[in-house]
């Protein structure tokens, strides 16, 4: 009977500690840095925050609009708000006028 004897290697009992180390430490990184990691979930969800508050100010924009809209198209225009869309869109005044110009109109 043929036997093999093998030399007590100690580098052996290193390599499955070696590669769980190795698994963990990339799955680890990733975890934290990677694109879907914990740094780019912060990242994210600044943007939503910022985005939301956007979101705000645009409806409130768009309900000032509608509001503007409403004035010209309920049946009965009224020559106020015609005559001052008309003034502002053409930059056009009287010589007997003061005009004062606030930048909320669009």
């Amino acid at each position: 009977m043929w036997t093999r004897q093998h030399k007590n290697r100690k580098l052996g009992r290193f390599v499955l500690p070696l590669v769980t180390v190795a698994f963990l430490s990339y799955f680890g990184y990733h975890s934290i840095h990677g694109d879907r990691g914990l740094i780019a979930a912060q990242e994210f969800e600044k943007l939503r925050f910022r985005r939301g508050a956007e979101l705000a100010e645009l409806v409130s924009h768009r309900k000032s609009l509608e509001r503007q809209v409403e004035f010209l198209s309920d049946g009965s225009l009224e020559r106020d708000m015609i005559d001052e869309k008309a003034r502002y869109q053409l930059n056009v005044s009287r010589p007997d006028e003061i005009v004062i110009f606030n930048n909320k109109m669009n």
